[in-house]
Parts: structure tokens; C-alpha cells; sequence
């Protein structure tokens, strides 16, 4: 079920036409050592939020109030660091007592909304629901670390290869109904493996992204195309509008958690490692290592079994997990949900719940929780001498 705050930063978003998407890091929090706290703003985001350029050499400072979903108000200011080493932009100067920039938010999704020059709405989602259901409903998906919502710029292929881009409108052209989920992996990797062959030179971790990143473009292509005439037509009423935007948001989040799970299984199945997905047994888990067959021999060692739970965000949904295949004690999750707080990290840890998170998204992480996080390549690497190829 929706929250008020999630309904209230959609309409926020949708009405101005422009936010920005960001998870929250460890950087933000100032627990990477580096002595400055507040929200790092990427370069290519902060027009929306001062009309100061990143000049070298110099520092600016843009005074703004942000107005944030429990009410209160901050008098803060965005200021961009030129001067020695630093380049960087970041808002600062929350006061005492501030609920949204602590450890405990590493992880959550931040969405800042700009009103005006000097005004910001800012919106701190904590939930997995809430935080799927967001990029669902403004059709953006954060894959990394931060993403841009503007309603005014149509979205695009990939523009840097005109062979993705061919390849996008070749498969695009003739469809009449949106295709499978396993469609659209399918055609997202084919366009990347044909078009960037030394592709598959490069770490399993790279390859995951880039095919999400290939696939999310693919499926907004499809999906303007699609459904243009069913955005724009004139609703018979207010439920006929609610019905219509019900269903665009549904696709979109099925999309996006079945793509994860798709990719996985392609680097999974080329990298030789044997597995069920989505097998029928307790608790129905996403990946059983080896199978299911071993899982139900009971003469198998329990030391050479694995379960993995593919998860897009798992910031309180991790616990699923444990119900699942209980004959395996030590669980695993693979997600792509960029940052999680210490003490989340040290719960999962005690439930002896290991994470697996690609290189690239690793550094969001707090790196003093003092855990270790596996690569996808590590994980292959890790089974691959537990269960050697035949």
C-alpha cells in the first residue's frame, strides 16, 4: 500500500517536471573519513539547483530552503568546490537534530524537487515499496547511484552507438504489444553483445550493468511508443485515469525486478555455474546452487549448497530470505541497491546473510562496517571452487 509521502513526492515530481533521484552514501553521511558532510549533487544535476558553474580554482555558494516531507524547514545552502583538489558540488547546513543525512539512511532514496531558484521540496524514502514504486511511477530507474527525472526530455537510446540505436528501433518498429520481460533482457543483451563485442571481455559486474542499462533504455523506447496514444487520449473519468496509470506503473516495476533476475541468470549460465531458478521448494527462492535435485537429496553436503535472493532494493526486504530453502543456513542476496546503513549491514551479517553487489556500486557502501561484500565475479569465483566446473 502506497504512503502519503510517496503519493505526495509523485505529485511533487510530476507537477514541477524535474527531480533528482539519489541513494543515499556513505559520503553523504560523512562516514567515509573525509570530514564534510551533506548530499553530494553530481555535476550534471546541479543546474536544477544553482545557477553557479563548476569553476575551477573557485568556490560558490547558493543559499536555498528546503521544505521536507515531515514539515520542517532547513535553511541550507549549495555551494560548489573548486578550489585545491576538490570539484565537487554538495548541500550543506541541515541544523541539529536533522532526521535525513544520519548512518541509519545509507540506502534510502532522496528526491530533490525544484521549485524555484531558492526553494527545494526534499522527500527521504526508507522502504523498498516505496522507493520501486517511485521510479515506476516517474518512469526513471536509478541504476548506480543517481538518476534525473525531466519530463520535458523524451527518452532516447543509447546515443554514444548508433548500432544500439538501430538495433532499438529494428525491434521496436513492428511491435503492436509490449513483449515479454525475457524479450526485452534478451534484446537489450543481443544489441550489446553484437554492437560492443569486447564486451564479454570485461568483469561480470560490468556486464551486469551495462545490460540493465541497455534494457531500461530499450523499454522506455518501447513503452513511449506503446503507449502514447493511451497517455494522451481523454480519460472518461478520474478512476479511468487511475486505472490507466495503475497499469503503466505495474509494468514498469515487474520489468525492472525480473530484468535483474534475467541478466543474472545469462552471467550465471555462460560462467558455468550450475543452478535452478526459481525452483519449487521451501519458501520458493530466486537461485538454488547447485539445484534442486541436491537440495532434496538429503545425502548431499549441506556445505555445497547455495541460495541467492536477486533483489533490486533490499534495505528491509532482506529478510525474505531467511524463510527460504531452509536446509541452507548461510543465504546470499545479489543486489543492485546502491548503499545500505552499518547497522542493517551487521543484521544481515548475524543472520548470516552475505551480500553480493557489483564492483561499480560497492563504494556506496559504508566501509567501516567491517564486512565483506562479494563481487559477482568473487561469488562465480567462490562456487566455481566449491563445486568445480566438470
Amino acid at each position: 500500500m502506497s504512503s502519503t509521502i510517496l503519493e505526495l513526492a509523485i505529485a511533487d515530481a510530476i507537477q514541477h517536471g524535474k527531480a533528482l533521484l539519489k541513494f543515499i552514501s556513505p559520503n553523504d553521511v560523512g562516514t567515509t573519513g573525509s570530514h564534510q558532510t551533506g548530499y553530494y549533487l553530481p555535476k550534471k544535476a546541479a543546474h536544477l539547483f544553482t545557477p553557479h558553474p563548476a569553476d575551477k580554482g573557485q568556490n560558490h555558494n547558493h543559499p536555498v530552503k528546503i521544505l521536507w516531507q515531515d514539515g520542517r524547514e532547513t535553511e541550507s545552502m549549495v555551494k560548489w568546490y573548486g578550489k585545491g583538489t576538490r570539484s565537487e558540488y554538495r548541500i550543506t547546513r541541515f541544523g541539529r537534530d536533522f532526521p535525513f543525512l544520519t548512518p541509519d539512511c545509507i540506502g534510502d532514496l532522496l528526491m530533490l524537487v525544484p521549485q524555484d531558484e531558492s526553494t527545494i521540496h526534499g522527500y527521504d524514502l526508507d522502504r523498498d515499496d516505496d522507493i520501486e514504486e517511485l521510479q515506476a511511477a516517474l518512469g526513471v530507474d536509478v541504476i548506480g547511484t543517481w538518476a534525473l527525472y525531466d519530463a520535458s526530455a523524451p527518452p532516447s537510446p543509447e546515443s554514444e552507438e548508433e548500432c544500439i540505436s538501430r538495433h532499438y528501433a529494428e525491434f521496436s518498429r513492428v511491435l503492436t504489444a509490449f513483449p515479454s520481460t525475457s524479450q526485452f533482457s534478451e534484446q537489450a543483451r543481443m544489441a550489446i553483445l553484437e554492437c560492443l563485442p569486447d564486451i564479454t571481455g570485461k568483469k561480470s559486474d560490468v556486464q551486469l550493468i551495462r545490460y540493465l542499462e541497455s534494457e531500461y533504455a530499450l523499454f522506455r523506447i518501447v513503452e513511449r511508443l506503446l503507449c502514447q496514444n493511451e497517455i494522451t487520449r481523454l480519460f472518461k473519468d478520474v478512476d479511468d485515469f487511475i486505472k490507466t496509470a495503475a497499469k503503466l506503473m505495474n509494468r514498469r516495476k515487474a520489468r525492472a525486478g525480473r530484468s535483474l533476475e534475467n541478466h543474472v541468470e545469462f552471467i550465471l549460465r555462460k560462467n558455468g555455474v550450475p543452478f535452478d531458478m526459481r525452483p519449487d521448494i521451501d519458501g520458493k527462492p530466486d537461485i538454488v546452487i547447485p539445484g534442486k535435485a541436491q537440495y532434496d537429496d538429503n545425502s548431499y553436503p549441506t556445505s555445497k549448497l547455495f541460495i541467492v535472493g536477486v533483489k533490486t532494493t533490499c534495505k528491509d526486504r532482506w529478510r525474505q530470505v531467511l524463510n527460504e530453502a531452509k536446509r541452507i543456513p548461510h543465504k546470499h542476496i545479489l543486489t543492485t541497491q546502491a548503499g545500505i546503513s552499518k547497522n542493517q549491514l551487521t543484521e544481515m551479517h548475524k543472520s548470516k546473510v552475505s551480500l553480493i553487489v557489483p564492483e561499480l556500486i560497492q563504494k556506496q557502501y559504508p566501509a567501516d562496517s567491517g564486512i565483506k561484500l562479494l563481487s559477482l565475479d568473487g561469488f562465480i569465483s567462490f562456487i566455481h571452487g566449491v563445486i568445480p566446473q566438470s
